[in-house]
Parts: C-alpha cells; structure tokens; sequence
C-alpha cells in the first residue's frame, strides 16, 4: 500500500479531472513543484486535457518567462485564477488581459489563511485587510477583467465595524514540493529554503476529498529526523514524484545554498553596491531604521536596503522578516527572494502574515509606482501590465510606520549624482557625458499623479488606522498629513520648481520645516552613521531654505 504512493510525474499528473481547482504552493522559486507543473503542461499539449481547471495560489510563483505556473498558460487549460501576484506568471497576464480566463487578485495573506479555513470546514476567512483597495466590493472585488463576473468577496459588519469575508471553496488538486518521502508518504523539508502554505494546502485538499501529490528530491525508507521536522504528514498525501535535479533547484536562481537553511553559517557582508539613484533611495530609508525594530523589506527597491545596511554595519540592529516566512539574517534577491541567508527562524507563510495582520510590525519598507495627492499608491496594475498586489496589501495595512521607496519619475530619467558637492544634479541634454554622468532619457514619466490606475493602499484609510506613511525618492521625501502629500524634505543641487514641482501632476503641502537631505547620502564610502559626531541613525543635516535660489544646481 505504502509504496503505491511513489509514481512518475505523467501518473500524478493523469489524476487531475476537468474542471478541478488545483493549489501550488511556491514563493518566486522556492518550493514551487517544477515538475509536476511541466508534466501537467505535457499532458495539456498531447491529450488537450484537462481543460477548465481553477488554479489557486498566494505567492508569484514563476521567473517572469517560462518556469513556475508559465507552464500552465495556455487556453483551454485553465478557466480560472485567484492569484496573489501575477507580476512573475506574464502568460497568465496575458491570457487574462484578453479576456480568455476569469482572474482575480487577492491579497496573498488572506489566501493562505484561507487555505487554513477551507481545511478547517470554515464558510470562509473573515479580515480588516484589502478593504479600502480595489478588492473591496465597493470598487473591484479583486477582479481583475470583464469576463470575472461572480463576487468572491462580501462586505460584512461585526459589531457594526466592517470587514471583508473572503469565501470559501472546495480544491481537488494539490501540488506542492519538499525534500524526503518515506514509503508512507511522511514528506520531510530539510534542503526547502522555507516551508511555505504546504501543510495548509495539503489539509485543505485532503479536507475536500481532494489528491495531494508532493514532488521530492529523494527518498528513504525511514526518516532519520524528529518527528517535528515532518512538514506533510502521510495522512495527507496520496502520491509521491521523485524529481531529476534539474526540476528541483532550491530557487530558480541557485540550485542548492546551504545557508538558506541553516546547514552553514555565511559570511552576510555584501559588498558595496554603487552610488546610484537605487542606492540614494536606500541610504535615504536607512536613516528612518529604529533600533530593535521588526521590519519587512518589499521586492524591488526595498531589496537595496538589506545591501545598504550591511555595508553600514546596522544589519543586526533590526530584525528583518519575510513575507513567506524568514525572521531575522538577510534576504536574498532577485530569483532567490524569498529565502534568507542565516535565518533566526522560518515559520510557515500563514503563520506570518497572523503576526503581520495583527500589526506585528513596526515598519514596513515597500515599493511605489504610482502616488496621487491623497497618498494613495498603486503597485498592482498599469494600462494593460497586471503585476498584482502580493502581500503588499496585508504588510501595508497593518505595519506601524510604512516608507514606500521609489524613483522620483518612472522608466528612464537623468540624475547625476556630484560627490564633491554631495548634490544631485538633472543635467541638460548639450550637458550628457556618457562616459561620466549616470544620464539617461529625460521623458519619464510621472509617478505622482493625479489618478492612480489602481488603488492598491488607501492614503485616508492609513490616516484613520493611526499609521505614519512616508514616500522616499532620489530627489525629495513626502509624508502624508491631513491635507495629502507634504514636502518634507529635499535633495541638495535639486531645483524645487523645474525639478520637482513641475515633474508632478499636482502641487504637494511644503513644510514650513523643508530641509536638505544628510550629505553623506551622496558621498562614496560609508556614511558612518554611527560615527560618535552623529545624533544617530535619524540624523539629518537640517537647512531651512529662505530662497529658492539656494536649491538652485550648479
């Protein structure tokens, strides 16, 4: 009986029927089942079945081509998605832009507790967050094109306090990966980077009368581990895939790194980044740290910070964590993200955003894309680009302080940035020098707008919550007041008219208290900003302007 449960990848995969709702579990790379999902697009192609399968998943899970659920991308094959984020998976975009699918985007959070509550027989998750973003009913309801018809979330009231009561529903399929089977089907995660929503979504599928199929690296015929280090118990789990090497890296980037799990202790100095606009907005954000503080980094921009606090020796002055689990070392990048290097702990996805929605951290640092006046931010869609949302709506609803970090402009813009006069400058077209100036087209576009695409964090909603919400760029920091966006601060050689205020589609509040940006922002080297001359990590050469012509460049 027990060794039944081992078969190839072509036999799992015949077990999906038209018409089932499939889970994958995944985080960028990590844990996601590569084989399972490549043989199920295998039989896609060969049999043109199964059609109309329903995939459910939180995390992006894909490299932005081909891996992960790319393979999955083809008409006929699904009918529908609810995803956390569609920025990695562009043919799932694409199908759902033309309108071939039914889409939704849910916050990431809210679908691995979800999986929680459909394993436990609940209608349903019941939670604060997403309303006032557009998968509140009262705007999108997460839906994210014309042929999405059916709600999926319901605006519901508790004590006359409003929550939003996100639906649950039955899964037939679970795909999802670790290390070691035994015979039983006991599935172990030694080599995984974390252990993701697996458990939750195998107790689901299990719950549903569903088939679990766990892709693994190798098997045993007993485990040499505690017993607690079983992430999949064998009640749960009705098929086994041994996969090659190649279609079980830890991360699409790396095939194993042995500090990701605690087997080697790295060395977690990084070496210094370049004095570039990603690493002026990092510096800029660095300064905002509170010691002891538990944060989260954003993908993207707010990746920098990790590498800037490492090269200014403040890494252990915080404790940094990760949506999908890590608490504490430092996270990796790029097709890595999501694991951490040296970790104090990991925890299972769901049971971090329970401390993140229960406002467990006191500062969050995430990206922007698109700010109106109101401070409002879209990160999830643009004209026809579906990027989604992520856990940037749980993080962004529940963190103490928020610092969203940007460029000033979108797509390419010219900075230069002059060391000697620790300044930036925004030279003219007959001023380029390519071989000495990061310059670059002048025709960005504008971040801060008059109308966001898509309201992925309520600016009035943060306001009402008590939270303080700053926005970061190369050139200048907002924070939102009462009345908006207010200018707090500005960088030194940065023209207040021509480069700020005519490059927005609106005119921001300016503090009375407007200052100038910490030289040593713009300086090579450390910035020593515990350099016993220092007031400390929130220290800021403070000079107010009397004229503009003091902000004035060159």
């Amino acid at each position: 009986m027990a060794a039944s449960k081992i078969v190839t990848a072509a036999q799992a995969v015949s077990l999906v029927k038209a018409g089932d709702t499939i889970a994958t579990a995944g985080f960028v790379g990590v844990g996601f089942p590569e084989l399972l999902a490549t043989a199920l697009e295998q039989r896609f192609k060969t049999e043109n079945a199964p059609r109309d399968l329903c995939l459910v998943y939180a995390a992006g899970q894909g490299d932005g081509h081909h891996r992960g659920l790319n393979h999955l991308a083809h008409e006929g094959l699904i009918k529908r998605v609810i995803g956390g984020h569609w920025g990695l998976v562009p043919g799932l975009g694409k199908l759902a832009r033309e309108n071939k699918i039914e889409a939704y985007n849910l916050p990431q959070g809210v679908i691995c507790h979800l999986f929680r509550d459909i394993a436990a027989g609940r209608p349903g998750s019941i939670t604060h967050i997403g309303k006032h973003t557009f998968v509140d009913p009262r705007l999108d309801g997460g839906r994210l094109n014309d042929v999405t018809t059916e709600p999926i979330v319901d605006l519901i009231k508790i004590n006359e306090e409003e929550f939003l009561f996100y639906k649950s529903f039955p899964i037939q399929v679970a795909f999802l990966r670790g290390t070691t089977a035994d015979p039983q089907g006991n599935i172990s995660m030694e080599r995984e980077a974390l252990p993701l929503e697996s458990l939750a979504i195998a107790q689901a599928v299990r719950n549903s009368g569903g088939k679990v199929i766990v892709q693994v690296e190798r098997l045993t015929q007993q485990h040499q581990l505690p017993a607690s280090m079983i992430k999949i118990p064998a009640i749960m789990v009705d098929q086994i895939v041994v996969a090659p090497s190649e279609l079980h890296w830890q991360t699409f980037a790396e095939a194993y790194n042995p500090s990701y799990t605690g087997e080697v202790k790295a060395d977690p100095v990084l070496p210094p980044a370049p004095l570039d606009q990603r690493k002026l907005i990092a510096r800029r954000a660095l300064m905002e740290l509170k010691s002891n503080a538990t944060i989260n980094l954003g993908i993207g921009m707010p990746e920098a910070l990790a590498a800037v606090a490492s090269e200014e020796k403040m890494l252990n002055d915080v404790t940094i964590t990760i949506e999908p689990g890590g608490i504490g070392g430092l996270p990796a990048s790029g097709l890595s993200f999501g694991a951490v290097v040296n970790p104090e702990a990991i925890v299972d996805q769901p049971a971090q955003f329970d401390f993140y929605d229960g406002g467990g951290l006191d500062q969050a640092f995430l990206g922007m894309a698109q700010v109106n006046r109101s401070g409002d931010v879209n990160v999830s869609r643009f004209g026809n680009r579906i990027a989604g949302a992520g856990g940037f709506i749980n993080i962004s609803q529940s963190a103490r302080e928020i610092y969203f970090m940007g460029t000033f402009l979108c797509g390419k813009q010219q900075v230069a940035i002059n060391s000697d006069k620790s300044a930036l400058e925004i030279p003219k077209p007959e001023q380029l020098d390519a071989d000495k100036q990061t310059t670059i087209d002048t025709e960005a576009s504008h971040k801060f707008v008059d109308e966001i695409e898509h309201l992925t964090f309520s600016g009035q909603y943060a306001l009402e919550c008590g939270q303080k919400v700053y926005y970061i760029t190369e050139r200048c920091v907002f924070r939102l007041t009462a009345s908006g966006l207010e200018l707090i601060e500005i960088a030194p050689g940065i023209n207040l008219e021509n480069d700020i205020l005519r490059r927005m589609d609106f005119s921001p509040k300016i503090a009375n208290s407007l200052c100038l940006s910490d030289h040593r922002i713009y300086r090579p080297g450390p910035m020593n900003l515990k350099h016993p001359g220092s007031t400390g990590i929130h220290h800021l050469r403070k000079a107010f302007l009397q004229a503009q012509r003091e902000l004035v460049s060159g």
